[in-house]
């Protein structure tokens, strides 16, 4: 009977940590509401956790021990769940040689939106182009830059999109 209250707890906490991970990425994307009600369920969790370690404490370590493991695999498996779901936008930025003009109608062929800035830096010209795109296609778009410019310099922002309308 004892070890079942030990999976309850470990199960419990990682839950627990699963949704509060989440919810941190859903209220980094904008998304109020959602986040409010996973706090009202991470609450809860925590709540009829707690209470089952805090119950005869001092004779019992495991109990603190599942509760401790739980609380690490739960943040663990919170990342692993965001990483699936890959909400949000990324802003990729993409400096290559001024020579690679192509790249741009490649891009647009593609469907992607793209804000082209010529630059130099020491030595020739560069372009630095800005597209936008939702993490989950991401590693596509990369993908296709490289196969275009293989010395193609890339970084990615995460970014949120505000509309006045």
């Amino acid at each position: 009977m004892i070890f079942i209250i030990y999976l309850i707890i470990l199960f419990l906490k990682i839950l627990e940590n699963a949704l509060a991970t989440l919810r941190l990425i859903i209220l980094a994307n904008n998304k109020k509401l959602l986040g409010a009600i996973l706090n009202l369920l991470i609450s809860l969790i925590w709540i009829f956790s707690a209470s089952l370690v805090l119950i005869n404490i001092d004779k019992d370590i495991f109990k603190i021990i599942a509760f401790a493991v739980g609380s690490f695999i739960g943040s663990y498996v919170g990342c692993l769940i965001e990483e699936s779901l890959a909400l949000g936008n990324n802003l990729i930025m993409c400096i290559t040689s001024k020579e690679k003009e192509s790249m741009i109608k490649k891009l647009e062929a593609l469907n992607y939106e793209v804000i082209l800035i010529e630059g130099k830096d020491t030595f020739d010209d560069k372009n630095i182009l800005f597209i936008m795109t939702p993490r989950k296609s991401r590693k596509r778009l990369i993908n296709t830059i490289k196969r275009i410019d293989k010395k193609a310099s890339v970084i990615i922002e995460n970014a949120n999109t505000y509309s006045s309308k």
